[in-house]
């Protein structure tokens, strides 16, 4: 579509590709890498690996993929992040292609930890951060649309790879999704722009105003956004929800596998998880646009706790597929709404920037929880500590979120 067309036609209006743009990576990305529980029990078994140490794998990589934005969103805040996104699509890729190849335990760290991780960590921020720009009223909707590629993601991507990993095996089957990634999140990617303005559009396809600063310009700097309350507020908060956040997604098929279900159905409530993640980004993340971002921030950890408090008693399919929709509704609220109250605190400046090195928060979280559940697990045979911390960690970071006082306006933080 050409800059012209979109600028004439208000139902084409741009910003809306480049959600789509984002979309494909986060399907393609996280769904890619939400699809490691099918993969726990053939390379427990083929490498004679203890859950703890299979589990590390995705912990890696989870870490690479959030602690990689702090590199990846100034890169994109300064060069563009087309580039990043399409460039991580290929690393993700060539990740997954890799570890078809490995053989050895150790082997599958470095292909799918470095791969997946670096290149989901170049691909996601910079996406989440363009989409951010092109958008002022429906941002928490536009945000929630793109990274609802993740719900939908962990929805089709886990049965997919299991269908895959009995048709072809582990191997094949992340041959073939490295394939899915480079192709179409690559492909797809190359939608992605920076800012409304080189198309002669304003946020939300607005004209510009007269006089307006870009969208590129208009913000905090990084320097006095990071020293800020609200900003430590956040990354404290990230962090401390992040150890439980996604323990769900790699040990929620094993639990239900352990207590007798079919891994055809168990692998399935990753799918529940997705569908309920999806929903509660196009709900959640559009009823926060009208009752305040902040506040629904702090309704997304507290339905978080409330979620794995259904764990802790779930035993047999319903329950467990109860947990996980009610779970994904509010892990995938929180993903939504995130970015959008980053924006809203601090411009749209640095905002790749600053969504990076909050999410640098979430990855510390990421190496340490799924992980640490897999040992408790080996040692205890029970994956009860685990879901009671992890549910604690919602409620304090809930806490943190509410007793954060109301930090001064965003245009005393816009300093050089």
């Amino acid at each position: 579509m050409t800059s012209e067309a979109a600028s004439r036609h208000p139902g084409t209006f741009y910003g809306w590709f480049v959600v789509l743009a984002a979309f494909a990576v986060t399907f393609v990305g996280f769904g890619s890498a939400y699809t490691f529980s099918a993969f726990v029990e053939p390379l427990q078994r083929d490498f004679g690996a203890s859950r703890g140490s299979v589990s590390l794998v995705f912990s890696l990589a989870g870490f690479l993929y959030f602690g990689l934005g702090v590199v990846s969103g100034p890169l994109a805040d300064r060069f563009g992040s087309r580039r990043l996104a399409v460039a991580g699509m290929l690393l993700t890729g060539l990740g997954l292609a890799a570890a078809s190849a490995a053989r050895s335990l150790p082997e599958v760290y470095a292909a799918y930890g470095l791969g997946v991780g670096l290149g989901v960590g170049c691909a996601y921020v910079p996406a989440i951060g363009a989409v951010q720009r092109w958008f002022v009223r429906r941002r928490g909707f536009a945000s929630g649309l793109a990274v609802s590629g993740i719900g939908i993601g962990t929805l089709v991507m886990p049965p997919l790879a299991s269908l895959l990993i009995a048709t072809l095996g582990w191997r094949g089957a992340y041959l073939a999704l490295g394939a899915l990634a480079a192709g179409v999140g690559g492909g797809l990617a190359l939608l992605i722009e920076n800012d409304p303005r080189r198309r002669g559009l304003g946020p939300d396809g607005d004209p510009p105003r007269p006089g307006a600063q870009p969208a590129l310009v208009e913000g905090a700097s990084v320097r006095a956004a990071i020293r800020s309350p609200r900003f430590i507020s956040l990354y404290a908060a990230c962090l401390i929800c992040a150890f439980g956040v996604f323990v769900p997604f790699v040990h929620l098929v094993p639990y239900a596998q352990d207590h007798g279900i079919a891994p055809a159905s168990a692998v399935l409530l990753l799918g529940v998880i997705g569908i309920g993640s999806t929903a509660g980004r196009f709900f959640l993340g559009g009823l926060a646009d009208r009752i305040g971002r902040r506040l629904s921030l702090l309704l997304m950890f507290i339905g978080m706790a409330f979620a794995l408090a259904i764990w802790v008693f779930a035993t047999d399919l319903t329950s467990l597929a109860a947990f996980a929709f009610v779970y994904g509704v509010f892990y995938g609220g929180w993903v939504a709404v995130l970015p959008s109250v980053v924006m809203d605190y601090f411009g749209g400046r640095n905002v790749s920037g600053l969504i990076g090195i909050l999410y640098t928060s979430v990855a510390f979280g990421t190496l340490i929880g799924p992980s640490a559940a897999g040992f408790a697990f080996d040692l205890s045979h029970s994956y009860t500590l685990p879901i009671l911390v992890s549910a604690a960690a919602n409620i304090v970071a809930a806490a943190i979120v509410a007793a954060t006082s109301s930090a001064a306006p965003r245009d005393r933080l816009t300093l050089p």
